[in-house]
């Protein structure tokens, strides 16, 4: 069979399967911690659509965890992976111990992403600094390669002592100007 013999359906198989080995991420500790999952949606024969809720820690900044509900479709194309995913996602996040920055980070820097299609839809939970308050800020939203979604969810983080010998640290100090 020549070159130019090859079905159209083996070139698009071809192409899925390499864009969604693009897709799997580098490092298998960036995932987040599965906390549990609900069924929302009963399906007979496929997976049943679920709200699934995740726990990350701040890669950058020790001492804060945020948790994330995020609905996941059920479903053949859920089941084979190719569904779409909606927007709608919830998140709170809290002081787990002692604040302490490890670097410095500009507003608005990316601490979780995550593809919510094969192609051209993600989530991302950003974080930022109100210098003012001395309050770390944290916003979930999604995205898509052509038109964005207005759909999101802040959670702030207010940098309190925790301990008798904590001492607290200023945002400011770590925001890159």
């Amino acid at each position: 069979m020549s070159f130019y013999a090859v079905p159209k359906s083996i070139w698009l198989i071809s192409f899925l399967l390499f864009a969604g080995l693009a897709a799997v991420p580098a490092n298998a500790a960036d995932e987040p911690d599965l906390i549990f999952k609900r069924s929302t949606v009963f399906k007979l024969l496929t997976p049943n659509d679920k709200l699934a809720t995740y726990g990350i820690d701040d890669p950058e900044v020790d001492g804060v965890a945020c948790h994330f509900t995020a609905p996941e479709r059920g479903g053949v194309k859920g089941w084979l992976g190719v569904a779409e995913e909606v927007s709608d996602i919830s998140l709170s996040c809290r002081q787990i111990g002692p604040i302490r920055f490890k670097a410095k980070f500009a507003q608005g820097d990316d601490v979780f992403r995550k593809r919510r299609s094969m192609f051209f839809k993600k989530m991302q939970i950003v974080r930022g600094c109100d210098t003012k308050r001395n309050v770390l800020v944290y916003m979930v939203y999604s995205d898509r390669l052509i038109e964005g979604s207005p759909k999101n969810s802040t959670s702030s983080v207010p940098i309190m002592p925790w301990g008798q010998n904590d001492q607290i640290q200023k945002c400011a100090d770590f925001v890159e100007k």
